[in-house]
């Protein structure tokens, strides 16, 4: 990578537009950049990087650019940087213009621009330049994937800031390993250290969760022992533990097998002893069965003498009532006919009362007589047939006039409404139309009106997003200028202690003096006077905490600057959308156009609805015209048809007038007549009835009387008092059937061989047998209750053993991953005690690369000490820490080896510097050999004397071999007469200016 040309804009200190020509200054190989403190030399530098990384390097990192404008430039002067480079072979342009703050072109007030960049690539075929991209990320990616270097690889390798590897060499192995890690990106390591940690953390859960499920395994194959099995004092993860659980469980399942066989024995023994006692209460069952059935049977015998009257008494009431049985078909006769003749007299007298109605007497009639008077009504009836129907025809003539006339009453009052309703047809047409116009013309409007409405609420949101990012911005700008002021005092209040603690560092070398040893400075044994701390001493720890209160005060300032950025970015979109007017004015604006566009759509939405609403007045206007000339054919058609119902009326009257006589109607005549002949009929009938039923009556009584003299009985009545029901009869002879039976069954049980026999033994004690029997059972019970419980036991046993064998199997894999796992995580970590430097992984690769810088810088600090100090790396530990980070220089005029931190302040400067060299090799190797061709130092020079200065520019200008060219910053005076090429940084108050000088 070579710089061939620098444009500064309102950048820093500089207020105007600043150049500077590296291909001038690099000429020389050698090229000083200097001014007073303040003026701005580092700030060149930090535009080179911003050009090339869009930030500018370490703690003068800010996270926007809005930071980096200079406060001496005009007003409307944009803050620009152009770097032209070559890299790879390709000649480049990068430009960068950070956000910023500008005046608006209307009316008061500023607004932000947003930041941009471009990439141009010089065509030398073409001759011109030709864009590459104007992406933030784009130019990034490129100008990284081209270097090879992170924006911090190439801070700490082309600008060399010596402060830091001051530090370097003072710092301790966490420290260094920081730093190196940034460099050498070894993060990847790390990762492997704890996908590693994470791994052993995993496998460590699994084997513990494994011996945890064996452990309550084992904790309920104890309580499937009950209590008889002893568990082993282990804790999960612990060795030995799956054997102890496995011995234990093997003895319990044996104790319970052997219970589970003396169980079977009693159980067997209890068995037996409940089939003797069972047999036993059979047999005292069986003879109490008897002899209280003996008993039993002697008492029934007793109570059937006492029943024997009873019994023949039933048996002679059975017997007449027998006899009785042939005379009941007679009786039933004779209650049937008579219950008949008495319903047909009474039906014969209450027909004869209604014929009292009629002015003719009937009372002497007979059925004959009743039945002529019948015939000659029915024969009258008959002759009014006729004029029945002529009467039916004169209601229809009378229904059909009266249809007339409401046909006529109707078709008048449509012919009325529809000429009511036709007359105004013109006006309701011209309303109807008139609306359908005024919906058209308001859906137009609201279509119009919906265009306009989206834009207007953008710009309405992004008012409100401005007005509220306004107030944002004033809060975060102030809280940027708090943590900047914070930074200040913090690095203040660092470089005090450091330089208190430097004042001080004699008595803390004193302190590790011991009589007899050699003094690490002078190498002398003896110690007369050494330093002795003050009451205000400052040592390291307070050193590395106002460090470390600088860093973090740091990394707040960055945060806050770069929140600022952010919400100036989102204000300048926010005010780009919604312009100058206010959110007042556009909500008023946006409110405006809603109620003028609801208002509109409301309006429209009457179209549809009058339009339908015309369609339909159409449709009535042709119905009602329609309507009223139908109505008018009508009414010229019902004129004949009304002249014809009339005539025909007129002939009916006449024909109607001689047929109904004395009556209202013909068809009440008819009436009159079909009710007496109906009545005459009835009571003919009843009369014939009455007759016949007296003559059977008589002949019932005779066959009565003969069937009871043939059955034995003196009279009808005896026989009826004799009859029993069905209940009483079937009861009677359930009495004798039972009676009989239970002496049947009383002469038989008093026969038995078996029950006689019985009854002469002695008593039974059924009492005794029972409880007997019920001890044997209970005995049976609780021996098979115990041989119950003990299978389960063993079945229980059987089954945790086998799942915890399982168990076992599945997790001796996993105890041996985790064994390896941990091995390998303790290894890599450095806990482990294989690893006897407590190195980490990370550590050990970021040792290596440290062996490597120190070789290329003791290249170089030979030179610049002229032989003596020599660079060395070390992984001696250091008291109870890690090692593999540590760096000693041989001091070869005493040949010992001692640590970084006891150099002087000009040895430490050559040191730090062949350091920073040895690192930029190492890390430019790293990167993919990209060649860097322009170096910059960064002061130090100051601590040297005449011949150490003269060494070191030697191995500097020896850096031109390789046709590199390296820029010192410094305000030494004695550098400016020894190197010609130079970038002076003029202060004034009106900014800083550049004033370049080369070779001649």
């Amino acid at each position: 990578m070579r710089l061939h040309r620098l444009d500064i804009t309102a950048f820093g200190p500089f207020g105007g537009s600043q150049s500077v020509d590296f291909d001038e200054l690099s000429a020389a190989g050698l090229f000083l950049l200097h001014g007073p403190t303040g003026a701005g030399k580092t700030s060149v530098l930090d535009a080179v990087c911003y050009a090339l990384y869009g930030s500018v390097p370490g703690a003068r990192q800010s996270g926007q650019g809005l930071t980096l404008r200079s406060d001496h430039a005009a007003t409307g002067t944009r803050t620009e940087i152009r770097l032209e480079l070559t890299v790879a072979g390709r000649r480049l342009e990068v430009t960068r213009q950070p956000p910023w703050e500008r005046p608006k072109k209307r009316g008061a007030g500023t607004t932000l621009d947003k930041a941009q960049s471009w990439l141009r690539e010089y065509d030398a075929t073409a001759g011109a330049w030709k864009d590459l991209s104007r992406s933030h990320q784009e130019i990034g990616e490129e100008i990284t994937q081209l270097l090879g270097m992170s924006r911090e690889q190439f801070c700490q390798v082309v600008l060399l800031p010596q402060g830091d590897f001051a530090r370097f060499m003072r710092a301790d192995a966490e420290a260094r390993g920081r730093l190196l890690g940034r460099l050498f990106d070894t993060h990847r390591f790390a990762e492997v250290e704890k996908r590693l940690a994470e791994r052993r953390r995993a496998a460590e859960a699994q084997v513990r969760e494994g011996d945890a499920a064996l452990l309550a395994d084992a904790h309920r194959m104890q309580q499937a022992a009950d209590g008889a099995m002893e568990l082993p004092e282990l804790a999960p993860g612990e060795p030995g533990l799956a054997g102890a659980v496995l011995s234990a469980a093997a003895v319990a399942r044996s104790t319970a097998r052997e219970a589970l066989t003396i169980a079977h024995c009693r159980l067997t023994a209890a068995e037996s002893a409940q089939a003797a006692a069972e047999r036993d209460l059979a047999d005292v069952r069986e003879r109490d069965r008897l002899q209280r059935r003996f008993t039993e049977a002697r008492e029934r015998a007793a109570r059937l003498e006492e029943r024997a009257d009873a019994y023949r008494e039933a048996q002679a009431r059975m017997e007449r009532a027998r006899k009785a049985e042939a005379v009941a078909p007679a009786l039933e006769l004779r209650e049937a006919t008579d219950a008949e003749h008495r319903g047909a007299a009474a039906a014969q007298a209450r027909a004869r009362a209604l014929l009292s109605e009629f002015p003719v007497d009937f009372a002497g009639a007979g059925a004959a007589g009743l039945a002529a008077a019948a015939r000659r009504a029915a024969e009258e009836l008959g002759g009014l047939e006729s004029a029945r129907r002529a009467e039916r025809r004169l209601a229809e003539l009378v229904a059909e006039r009266a249809d007339l006339e409401r046909q006529e009453r109707a078709d008048e009052e449509v012919r009325q409404e529809a000429e009511a309703w036709l007359a105004g047809w013109e006006a309701t047409r011209a309303g109807l139309q008139s609306r359908i116009e005024s919906a058209r013309e308001a859906a137009t409007r609201a279509e119009q009106l919906s265009v306009q409405r989206e834009p207007a609420q953008r710009r309405l949101g992004a008012a409100r997003l401005r007005d509220q990012l306004a107030g944002d911005t004033e809060t975060a700008a102030e809280q940027a200028r708090v943590a900047g002021e914070r930074v200040l005092k913090a690095k203040a209040h660092w470089l005090d202690v450091k330089e208190q603690r430097l004042d001080g560092i004699a008595a803390e070398l004193a302190a590790q003096l011991e009589d007899g040893a050699p003094c690490a400075v002078c190498g002398a044994t003896e110690h007369p006077a050494p330093a002795r701390k003050d009451a205000g001493h400052v040592d390291r720890e307070a050193e590395e905490r106002a460090l470390a209160d600088y860093q973090r005060a740091e990394e707040l300032h960055t945060e806050r600057e770069r929140s600022l950025g952010v919400v100036r970015e989102a204000l300048a979109a926010a005010t780009a959308e919604a312009g100058d007017a206010s959110t007042e004015r556009l909500a008023e604006a946006a409110d405006d156009l809603e109620r003028l566009h609801a208002r509109a759509r409301r309006d429209a939405s009457v179209l549809h609805s009058a339009h339908e609403e015309l369609r339909r007045a159409e449709d009535e206007h042709e119905q009602r015209s329609a309507a009223r000339q139908q109505a008018a054919v009508r009414a010229a058609a019902r004129v004949g048809h009304r002249e014809r119902l009339d005539r025909e009326r007129a002939t009916v009257d006449a024909e109607l007038a001689q047929a109904r006589g004395a009556a209202d109607s013909v068809a009440a005549r008819a009436a009159q007549l079909e009710r007496r002949t109906a009545l005459l009929t009835d009571a003919a009938d009843a009369a014939r009835a009455a007759e016949d039923t007296a003559q059977r009556l008589k002949d019932a009584d005779a066959r009565l009387a003969d069937a009871a003299f043939r059955a034995g009985f003196d009279t009808p009545q005896d026989a009826a008092a004799a009859l029993l029901d069905d209940a009483a009869h079937r009861e009677l002879q359930r009495r004798l059937d039972a009676w009989q039976s239970e002496e049947a069954a009383v002469r038989a049980v008093l026969a038995e061989t078996d029950t006689a026999a019985a009854a002469q033994q002695p008593p039974a004690d059924l009492t005794a047998a029972e409880r007997a029997a019920a001890t044997a059972t209970q005995r049976v019970r609780d021996a098979a209750s115990a041989r119950d419980a003990a299978a389960r036991r063993c079945t229980e046993l059987d089954r945790l053993s086998t799942r915890a064998v399982t168990g076992v199997r599945r997790l001796a894999p996993l105890r041996e991953e985790y064994d390896r796992v941990a091995r390998l995580a303790g290894l890599a970590a450095g806990t482990s005690a294989d690893n006897e430097r407590k190195m980490r992984l990370e550590s050990y690769v970021l040792a290596a690369r440290l062996e490597q810088v120190a070789a290329a810088a003791t290249v170089r600090l030979q030179r610049m000490s002229s032989g003596r100090y020599t660079l060395v790396h070390s992984d001696d530990r250091t008291g109870r820490g890690r090692s593999g980070l540590g760096l000693h220089v041989v001091d070869a005029w005493t040949g010992r080896e001692r640590d970084t931190a006891t150099l002087s302040g000009g040895e430490t400067f050559f040191a730090s510097l062949a350091l920073a060299l040895g690192l930029a090799d190492v890390v430019t190797d790293e990167a993919g050999g990209v060649r860097l061709d322009t170096l910059f130092i960064d002061e130090g020079f100051g601590s040297l004397d005449d011949q150490t200065l003269d060494e070191v520019l030697d191995v500097l200008d020896s850096l031109r071999e390789r046709d590199r060219s390296v820029g010192i910053v410094s305000h030494v005076p004695d550098l400016r007469r020894r190197i010609h090429a130079q970038l002076e940084v003029v202060k004034g108050r009106s900014g800083s200016t550049l004033r370049q000088r080369g070779v001649g």
